[in-house]
C-alpha cells in the first residue's frame, strides 16, 4: 500500500474562512493517523481574484491552528513548486495531450457568443450548457475545418481547451464520507480546462498536480463534490483510474440557525469571529475579526472545529491535538451540515483554558499586569489565575476581572451593597477584623469555620454576611470561593480592607 499523502489547496482570494481551517485540519489528522505527509498547494489559476497577503495569511493562520506541513510553499519538498502559478509551464502539455487523445478540443467562442446559445437553449427549456448536444452549434476545432482552426491559432486568436466528454455514460466513484455517487455525462458541462491567458483552470491543475504529487485522498469540501464526477473523467481520460485519489467531500459548516453555509455576514451581524486571525482587506482596509485576536486559544479552535462533522463513538467533547490524531476516522464524518454555535465555541475556550499550565498564563499575562502598575510575584500572579480562570472564558479577562487582587476595592457593585450592606453587617465584620487581627489561622478551611461560629454566635445567618464581606475584599457582587480569596489576599491585606470598606461604606446607612 502506497503510503498516505493528502493536499491542503486553497486559493489566495481572501482570508481563510474556518471551513477551510477545518478541511485542512481533517486532512491533517488523517495524514498524521496514518503516518502519512500533508502537503500545501496554493492554487492561484485565477490570477483575476488574486489577493495580495493571502498567501502568507494562510500559512500563519494554519500555523496558529499548530496544523504543521511536510511539503509546501513555505517548507519546500520533492514535489516542488508548490504553488499553481509556478508550475504553469507544465500544464499545457497535458491539454495537450487530451487533445492529441480525442478528450479535449479547442473553441473559439466569443462571450457574446456563449451568452446567446446559453439564452437560446433556456428559451427551449433546456440546460444552459456548453455539452456534447450544443458544442456541435459552436466555433472549435469539432465543428470548424482543420486548416480553419489551425489559422485562427497561428493567427493568434483567443481560444479556450473544453474536455470533450462523451454523450451518454455513467460516471461512479465511491465518496469515504457519502458512499457511491453516480452522475450521468448528459447532465455535465464541457468545462474549460485551459484558459485563453494560458492559465488551466482549476480542474486541469488541480488532477494533474494531485497525480504529479502522488495525492492519495482528496479530503475537501462538499461545494467541490459537483466537480467530483469531472476530474474522474479526467483521470480515466488520462489513464491515471488506477492511481486515482480516494474522495471523501467534508459537511458544510452551517449558520447558528442551521439555515444556510456559515458566512463573514454572520460573524458581522452576531458578533463572532469566522477568520482564525484577523485579517485588513488591501482593497477597502476593512478590518474583519480573527479567533486569535479575539483572545482564543488555539487548541480550543481546533478542538471545536474538529467536533463541527465529525464525533467518537463516545460522544467525547475535549480533546488535544495528540488525542484528535489517535482518534479520528473519516467513517466518523457525518454527512450533513454542522450548525456552528457561538457560545459552544467560548465553552471550548474556558475549558481549553482550564487545562492549560497557571504559571504559563500567569508569564503570559504579568507585562500587561505589570502595565497596570502593579507588582506581584509569579507565585502569586499563578494563584490570581487558578482563582479567576473559573469565572471567565478568555485569558485577557482575567486581568480584567482581577484588579482587586492587587489593589482595595475603588468602588463598591451598589445594587449588593443596597441589598445586603447593613448596620448588622457592619458591625459583625468589624467585630470578625478583630478576631482574625487575634486568630492564628491561615487556612480558608479555619476562617470560614471561625467566621461561621461568630456568626451563628450572633445569632445571624452565615449566609446573610457573606456578600457583604465579599464587597469589603473585592467590590464584587460574586467571585472565586471567597475565603480562599481571603487567604490569597492575605489576612493583613484583608484585615485592612474589611475596616477601610466599613468606614467607606458607613455613609450608605445614613
Amino acid at each position: 500500500m502506497s503510503k498516505v499523502r493528502v493536499r491542503f489547496a486553497p486559493s489566495p482570494t481572501g482570508p481563510l474562512h474556518i471551513g477551510g481551517v477545518r478541511t485542512a485540519l481533517f486532512n491533517y489528522l488523517f495524514a498524521k493517523q496514518q503516518g502519512g505527509d500533508m502537503i500545501l498547494r496554493i492554487e492561484d489559476t485565477d490570477q483575476g481574484r488574486f489577493v495580495p497577503g493571502a498567501e502568507q495569511y494562510i500559512v500563519d493562520a494554519l500555523t496558529w491552528a499548530g496544523i504543521q506541513f511536510d511539503e509546501g510553499t513555505h517548507v519546500g519538498g520533492p514535489c516542488a513548486p508548490y504553488r499553481q502559478s509556478d508550475r504553469k509551464a507544465m500544464y499545457r502539455q497535458y491539454a495537450d495531450q487530451l487533445i492529441a487523445a480525442g478528450h479535449a478540443y479547442y473553441a473559439f467562442d466569443t462571450t457574446e457568443e456563449l451568452e446567446a446559445m446559453r439564452e437560446t437553449l433556456k428559451a427551449g427549456g433546456m440546460a444552459a450548457q456548453y455539452d456534447a448536444v450544443s458544442r456541435m452549434n459552436m466555433k472549435n476545432s469539432l465543428t470548424l475545418p482543420e486548416d480553419e482552426v489551425k489559422r485562427r491559432i497561428d493567427a493568434g486568436e483567443p481560444y479556450v481547451i473544453r474536455i470533450k466528454l462523451p454523450r451518454k455514460e455513467e460516471v461512479r466513484f465511491h465518496d469515504l464520507i457519502r458512499g457511491w455517487v453516480v452522475v450521468q455525462t448528459s447532465a455535465m458541462d464541457d468545462k474549460v480546462l485551459f484558459k485563453s491567458d494560458g492559465m488551466p483552470t482549476y480542474h486541469l491543475a488541480n488532477v494533474v498536480d494531485d497525480y504529479t504529487m502522488k495525492i492519495t485522498h482528496v479530503i475537501r469540501g462538499e461545494e467541490w463534490l459537483p466537480s467530483a464526477p469531472l476530474h474522474v473523467m479526467l483521470y480515466k481520460f488520462f489513464g491515471w483510474e488506477e492511481v486515482m485519489p480516494k474522495f471523501a467531500h467534508l459537511p458544510l459548516i452551517l449558520k447558528p440557525d442551521g439555515n444556510g453555509k456559515l458566512s463573514k455576514r454572520d460573524g458581522d451581524r452576531l458578533g463572532f469571529p469566522v477568520f482564525a486571525l484577523e485579517w485588513k482587506d488591501p482593497a477597502t482596509g476593512e478590518i474583519s475579526s480573527g479567533y486569535r485576536e479575539k483572545g482564543y486559544e488555539p487548541e480550543a479552535v481546533v478542538n471545536m472545529l474538529a467536533l463541527l462533522g465529525w464525533h467518537t463513538s463516545d460522544n467525547r467533547e475535549l480533546f488535544s491535538m495528540d488525542e484528535l490524531i489517535q482518534l479520528f476516522s473519516i467513517e466518523k464524518i457525518s454527512k450533513n451540515g454542522a450548525k456552528f454555535d457561538p457560545e459552544k465555541a467560548k465553552w471550548f475556550n474556558h475549558q481549553h483554558l482550564m487545562m492549560k499550565d497557571p504559571k504559563g498564563i500567569a508569564q503570559e499575562l504579568a507585562p500587561g499586569i505589570a502595565a497596570m502598575g502593579y507588582t506581584a510575584s509569579e507565585d502569586y500572579l499563578c494563584k490570581v489565575v487558578e482563582m479567576v480562570r473559573e469565572k471567565v472564558n478568555f485569558k485577557h479577562e482575567i486581568a480584567e476581572k482581577s484588579q482587586y487582587f492587587f489593589d482595595m476595592p475603588k468602588q463598591y457593585d451598589e445594587q449588593a451593597v443596597q441589598k445586603k450592606w447593613t448596620a448588622q453587617a457592619a458591625g459583625f465584620l468589624k467585630q470578625f477584623a478583630e478576631a482574625l487581627q487575634a486568630h492564628t489561622a491561615s487556612d480558608a478551611t479555619t476562617i470560614e469555620a471561625l467566621f461561621k461560629q461568630m456568626a451563628t454566635d450572633a445569632q445571624i445567618s452565615p449566609g446573610a454576611l457573606m456578600q457583604p464581606l465579599r464587597l469589603c475584599l473585592s467590590g464584587e457582587a460574586g467571585g472565586p470561593p471567597l475565603f480562599e480569596l481571603l487567604v490569597v489576599l492575605g489576612v493583613e491585606q484583608s484585615i485592612q480592607r474589611i475596616q477601610k470598606s466599613i468606614d467607606i461604606l458607613a455613609q450608605k446607612l445614613n
